[in-house]
């Protein structure tokens, strides 16, 4: 499988996402759903000036957790939604797709790692999620997603994804259209990617790192 960087903008200003756009950059991801409403409209405008070259189209992406009162600019700004944990989250952003626009892409957030305090849904629900956001219009699911613990150790790095990597094997034999393993970013995309990633999420080790006391 081909692989694709996603570069993380959130909480970057639009002058950087255009920098990495005139590099060749297409794919960026934001956490907040306002915030990168407002950066899309942004760059639309930008590309309007004449900012970015005519082929450069940026697909966007929803990265973060998504509650219900966010899902309408989600469902209207963004190309990629991967943080559904929920069917109520994927019902509304069906519901709120405009037919205007191609379908939204999603994918199904895994709590891999078991922690109370990370968004996912438990690996054993993940399948019948799965085949509940694949039969909503307006929306084409695509593959699972993690944000296991963090590990300093590669092994250790390496386990969740492997575990999300089999559960995306398992599950495709039921939903033979998934291509998409969203994991990893930037202190464990490598073993991201040798456990099987398709898409690592990069956001420091593009940007360099946040200025202190932004959210």
């Amino acid at each position: 499988m081909d692989i694709t960087l996603l570069a993380v903008s959130k909480t970057r200003p639009a002058r950087d996402v255009v920098t990495a756009a005139l590099a060749g950059q297409r794919d960026f991801g934001e956490n907040y759903a306002q915030e990168g409403a407002d950066k899309i409209l942004a760059l639309r405008a930008l590309a309007q000036q004449g900012a970015l070259p005519e082929n450069a189209a940026l697909i966007w992406h929803f990265i973060g957790p998504l509650q219900s009162n966010k899902t309408r600019l989600v469902a209207e700004q963004f190309d990629w939604a991967h943080s559904i944990e929920r069917l109520k989250i994927a019902e509304r952003l069906s519901a709120q797709r405009p037919a205007q626009l191609p379908p939204l892409q999603v994918c199904v957030q895994v709590n891999v790692s078991g922690e109370a305090s990370k968004s996912g849904c438990p690996p054993q629900e993940a399948l019948d999620l799965c085949l509940a956001v694949a039969s909503l219009p307006r929306l084409k699911l695509r593959g699972l997603m993690c944000i296991p613990a963090p590990a300093h150790d590669f092994a250790a790095q390496c386990r969740p994804f492997l575990q999300l990597w089999q559960r995306f094997m398992e599950i495709k034999t039921r939903c033979p259209e998934l291509d998409t393993l969203s994991m990893g970013m930037s202190d464990d995309l490598e073993a991201a990617v040798q456990s099987g990633g398709t898409l690592v999420r990069v956001g420091s080790a593009i940007f360099g790192q946040r200025e202190s006391g932004k959210k």
